[in-house]
């Protein structure tokens, strides 16, 4: 929002309400929801208050949204979906636009354009939202387990904030805490998929010994494992991503894992870069990309093929295994890949996360 200081003015519209003459049909999206994504959507409508939608990664969570907002802007309501990610915004965006061709979509996040019109659909970070009040009557908040959201009450006051009085809530995630689930269950306001859009099985991570990986990426050595594990995917020319638990080992193993191939690029959530080295990750310019967690949700790679470095490392809990391992396998084309976590010793989240998806797996 730029300096903010306390004689500064902040203006909110006091005026009638916005109505625009939207043309019909409203959504240009031409595919078909699965029966399973149908129900979920049709519920979401039908409740018309405060919702939780709990989909596995892969299920098709943004073709669900597409019905939802295309209710709301026939009723001539303003929706916004809104997420704790640039990355997932930037996913969303075009993808809305797309479904939406006769709207202009909106996307607010840290350095976008600023728009002067107004538009009754609004893709932005929570962090965007402390620019309204009372402004929306639909906030669907995407990926509503992802840090800093869960962490930051200042975030989801925001989103609070930025909702209109009759306006409501849904919330969209693939790792709910058990107690979401109980109170949205107890209010029959929970929705629930545990297979994704293809019908293939969640993949399943394989854990493989990785001792001492930081201390040999400081004497300048790529563990034998991973050096492998590497070279395999290039030759093969499957994209991919690694893992790092913090950006400090990632650059100093960057160095080390270009002289496999030096187009691999490295990204972080102060990267000026990260969205065009993830776009050349898309395009197929770059053979694949080391990472922080920061890439562990909203980004779709065909044939994606996914290693952890550090799996025990306390920034991964169950959550971030379990968002990382959706990475793979989301194609229906593609619908397995490799996926495995490189440990320096097991730990309980690491076994709960393997242990959750086997239980989506057989529900």
């Amino acid at each position: 929002m730029g300096r903010i200081s306390r004689c500064t003015k902040l203006l909110r519209w006091v005026g009638p309400p916005i109505h625009i003459q939207l043309k019909s049909p409203i959504m240009t999206w031409q595919g078909t929801l699965t029966p399973s994504q149908k129900m979920v959507a049709d519920e979401a409508v039908r409740h018309e208050k405060d919702h939780l939608i709990h989909a596995v990664t892969g299920a098709g969570k943004t073709e669900i949204l597409f019905p939802i907002s295309e209710d709301a802007l026939l009723k001539n309501q303003r929706i916004c979906v809104t997420t704790p990610r640039t990355d997932v915004v930037l996913e969303l965006s075009p993808r809305f636009q797309k479904a939406f061709e006769k709207i202009q979509v909106q996307s607010y996040y840290g350095g976008s354009e600023f728009y002067k019109e107004y538009s009754p659909l609004i893709i932005a970070t929570t962090h965007q939202l402390l620019r309204f009040e009372a402004a929306f009557d639909v906030i669907i908040v995407d990926e509503a387990d992802a840090f800093p959201y869960t962490f930051d009450e200042k975030l989801r006051q925001a989103v609070k904030k930025a909702k209109k009085a009759s306006g409501r809530t849904i919330l969209v995630t693939a790792t709910p805490t058990k107690r979401e689930r109980t109170q949205f269950s107890q209010r029959k306001c929970y929705s629930f998929i545990a297979r994704r859009f293809h019908g293939k099985d969640l993949p399943v991570p394989k854990f493989d010994s990785l001792w001492q990986y930081d201390r040999q990426f400081n004497q300048g050595i790529i563990p034998r494992k991973l050096r492998n594990w590497l070279i395999k995917c290039v030759s093969e020319n499957k994209p991919f991503l690694v893992f790092f638990p913090s950006v400090k080992l990632m650059m100093v193993a960057l160095p080390l894992i270009q002289k496999i191939e030096h187009s691999i690029l490295a990204v972080h959530a102060s990267d000026p870069n990260r969205k065009e080295s993830v776009q050349a990750l898309r395009d197929g310019k770059v053979c694949g990309l080391l990472t922080t967690t920061i890439l562990e949700r909203g980004i779709t790679i065909f044939n994606l093929q996914v290693a952890v470095v550090g799996a025990e490392n306390r920034i991964f809990d169950h959550a971030a295994l379990i968002q990382i391992s959706g990475r793979v396998g989301r194609s229906k084309d593609a619908p397995s890949g490799d996926l495995i976590f490189f440990h320096d010793g097991l730990t309980r989240q690491m076994d709960f996360a393997v242990s959750e998806i086997k239980r989506l797996n057989r529900l």
